[in-house]
């Protein structure tokens, strides 16, 4: 079985009784990954919101985020198709090497088939039943391709990583949510040239509400990994920088770009920084939370199966 795309699987090792252990993503393999993450929290709100009736009138503001969503999502499926060292695999899928496509592949791309939809149905008021149901079609196919790829990457580790990784599918729906909801806000800003109503303090509540269970949860996260990450000091250091940065990167910036556009009513400018700012913080963080757990998965190995 080839390794995951959206989250790199554990390889095999040179003698086939032995585990398996992961191989933590090179920084352009995390960042087309960080996309595909953005671009699946874009279609869960925009379709959820859809589906609840609530979402803003107007073609072209259901359109914009849904073809970006579809441009993120397509990312890493474009990349793979050329073929490039360390990209060629999307969801465990060779396109270039014209492999047959594996179940998580299939399931990523069944979301398409309801994004299709919602962009042949949607009017201007956005409240035709057909709509509804395609929106809501879209967050489920949304939601279930993440959760099944993270099913996919943890399956493959043992048994006591897996343990220590049981937060990780809700801290990627919530770090979906989370970078969707700043690029929601982005394409919606975009199309006024200032903020739109959907960026005042309700939406600017979520987000920070959102960014603060995200890093409640990447908090617990990390601490199941702190017995056993180390006493190799230098790899311990390297990990936190890295942390500090990608938490920077997360956190600060867009949470302090979200209260300088509602205090001064700032430009289009400082909503795109947030959306950036968070989508480089997030490659970073998955980057460095998967070579943690590439390290422990080596050191049970090199443990031994009676540890």
């Amino acid at each position: 079985m080839h390794p995951s795309s959206d989250m790199q699987a554990c390889v095999p090792t040179a003698a086939a009784d032995e585990r398996a252990y992961p191989l933590p993503p090179a920084y352009p393999a995390a960042l087309l990954r960080m996309l595909a993450l953005s671009g699946y929290g874009l279609w869960m709100l925009l379709g959820l919101a859809l589906a609840l009736g609530i979402y803003r009138g107007g073609r072209s503001e259901a359109l914009v985020p849904l073809a970006l969503g579809a441009v993120f999502v397509s990312g890493g499926l474009l990349v793979a198709c050329l073929h490039l060292p360390g990209l060629s695999d999307w969801h465990g899928w060779f396109p270039a090497r014209r492999s047959r496509p594996t179940r998580e592949a299939l399931l990523a791309l069944a979301a398409y088939l309801p994004m299709l939809a919602v962009g042949g149905l949607v009017r201007g008021d956005n409240t035709f039943w057909a709509t509804r149901v395609a929106g809501a079609a879209l967050a489920l196919c949304s939601i279930a391709s993440l959760v099944y790829t993270v099913h996919s990457y943890r399956r493959r580790l043992p048994e006591t990583v897996l343990r220590r990784s049981a937060q990780l599918p809700v801290s990627r729906l919530v770090a979906a949510w989370y970078a969707g909801g700043l690029w929601l806000w982005l394409c919606l800003a975009a199309q006024d040239g200032a903020v739109h109503a959907a960026g005042t303090r309700p939406w600017i509540m979520v987000l920070l509400v959102l960014a603060l269970l995200l890093g409640l949860i990447e908090g617990l996260r990390w601490q199941a990994l702190n017995p056993s990450e180390g006493r190799a000091s230098s790899q311990r250091m390297r990990g936190r920088t890295a942390r500090f940065v990608a938490a920077l990167l997360t956190y600060a910036v867009p949470s302090l770009a979200l209260l300088v556009v509602d205090l001064a009513d700032a430009g289009v400018s400082l909503v795109a920084l947030a959306a950036v700012s968070c989508l480089l913080g997030r490659a970073i963080e998955q980057r460095a939370y998967e070579s943690a757990l590439a390290r422990l998965c080596r050191g049970e190995r090199a443990a031994g199966p009676g540890v």
